[in-house]
């Protein structure tokens, strides 16, 4: 059982005990808590509120809601709706503020608290800081009986998300629709289910969905991996398809399965997107430490500059702006567009890759292999409660000062022929390690080699 706070939500297991657990106690203050940051910016807001798919999400939203309201603040009800489609509302209604209830790929025992500025954004350090201190101090107080806050719902969110999605300029619809696209679809049991149907029968494609019933049961593994799509790739081959789509429980995370069958990795969303815009418009992109090469590598044949941020979307969204990129995300199938918002968004992303395909003339599995081949290895460290971690991440430095490093972010050891990053999660008791080179054997012995020293050192 766990409980994880960051600057980014809070994140943890249901049941159990308070202060180890995501209890209604732990709920409560925290959405009290973001009630008083967003009430020293504003003495008069609006929260957007809206939910994934598991099964725990409409109980944890009423706590919500019912907080905020008893807080003062004014609350608008998307009830089950995807993380870009809070964000894109946030900014379309001019609200405060908003909260998702998802836990993105962690298992249906979990579930989370994200919250958005009034940009539709994820906070910053420095205000995460400051609500973590308020949490902290219990420093927060609800309103008199005539103060209370109100609730009202939207029930055509996800219709203006795709709406929005749409009318971007870079899109060109009507190719796309003349391709009569046929797509198999897996939401993983959650709000893609609703989400991407809009999308796809806008753009005219032939879809399947499997996996759609949202009744807050995953029937595989929500990480969009390709040990947890075999379904997907199956379908896809067995039914021609010219391509398959999967989505995280929140839809900010997308994965793609070429023509053939095969998963071409999360890391290539990114690339594919990236490839789309650059061939529109010159410019920067950024990823974080833990993405693939590849997006350096397409970005330097656009004679573009690439930027490497920490892991975390509200660290490239900063290096994005710091930079004036033209697009970004990160290496988990996360597509984040400036023209729309700063966002991951995967709604976004199934676009893009339409269209791209559409222009190209080609079919997904020749587009892909036209880009630097990369294989990206990823395995954990299960942390015992007494490490410090930042010690060990400076024992570490020291092994490999023969090599280039940098501890932006936990540290990235970089070779010749790849790379390993190692950090903390910030939504798991875990290190992640990260290895990535031109053969799977080659990241796996990097990833091996460099998990085997610090366990060493634990």
């Amino acid at each position: 059982m766990a409980l994880i706070k960051s600057i980014s939500g809070i994140r943890g297991t249901i049941g159990g005990s308070a202060g180890e657990n995501l209890t209604p106690i732990e709920i409560t203050s925290f959405a009290a808590s973001y009630a008083a940051f967003i009430k020293k910016k504003s003495k008069k807001a609006t929260i957007i509120i809206g939910r994934d798919g598991r099964g725990t999400g409409e109980t944890i939203k009423n706590i919500v809601i019912n907080t905020l309201i008893m807080s003062g603040l004014d609350v608008v009800d998307l009830d089950l709706s995807t993380t870009p489609t809070v964000e894109m509302i946030v900014i379309l209604e001019k609200a405060q503020g908003g909260i998702i209830i998802s836990a993105s790929h962690n298992p249906m025992n979990w579930n989370a608290l994200k919250l958005l500025n009034d940009k539709g954004e994820f906070l910053d350090k420095e205000d995460g800081d400051d609500l973590i201190r308020a949490i902290t101090e219990q420093d927060f107080s609800f309103v008199s009986y005539l103060e209370q806050g109100s609730i009202s719902y939207i029930k055509n969110a996800m219709e203006r998300h795709v709406g929005s999605i749409l009318s971007l300029d870079v899109l060109d619809i009507n190719l796309i629709k003349s391709q009569k696209f046929k797509v198999i679809v897996d939401p993983v049991n959650s709000t893609g289910a609703l989400a991407l149907p809009l999308l796809l029968e806008a753009l005219d494609c032939q879809y399947q969905m499997i996996n759609e019933e949202i009744d807050g049961v995953f029937n595989h593994n929500a990480e969009p991996k390709p040990e947890h799509l075999t379904e997907l790739c199956e379908i896809v081959k067995r039914e021609n398809a010219d391509i398959g789509i999967a989505v995280d429980p929140d839809v900010d995370r997308l994965a793609f399965v070429d023509e053939k069958g095969e998963f071409i990795g999360e890391e290539y969303t990114i690339v594919l997107a990236a490839d789309f815009i650059l061939s529109k418009q010159s410019g920067n992109t950024v990823s974080n430490l833990s993405s693939s090469r590849a997006l350096r590598d397409l970005t330097h044949s656009h004679g573009g500059t690439y930027k490497a941020s920490a892991v975390g979307e509200v660290n490239v969204v900063k290096e994005m702006k710091n930079t004036n990129a033209v697009i970004g995300g990160e290496g988990n199938g996360g597509v984040i567009y400036p023209g729309l918002h700063y966002g991951r968004d995967g709604l976004l992303g199934v676009a893009f890759a339409l269209n791209h395909i559409a222009e190209k003339k080609q079919p997904l599995s020749v587009i892909k292999s036209s880009y630097s081949n990369y294989t990206i290895v990823k395995d954990k460290i299960n942390l015992p409660p007494e490490l410090d971690v930042d010690n060990l991440i400076k024992l570490l430095e020291s092994q490999f000062s023969e090599e280039e490093t940098n501890t932006l972010d936990g540290l990235k050891i970089d070779f010749e022929d790849g790379w390993v990053h190692l950090r903390k999660s910030n939504t798991e008791p875990i290190i992640r390690v990260y290895a990535e080179s031109t053969n799977k054997s080659r990241a796996e012995e990097l990833a091996k080699r460099i998990k085997n020293k610090a366990l060493c050192l634990i």
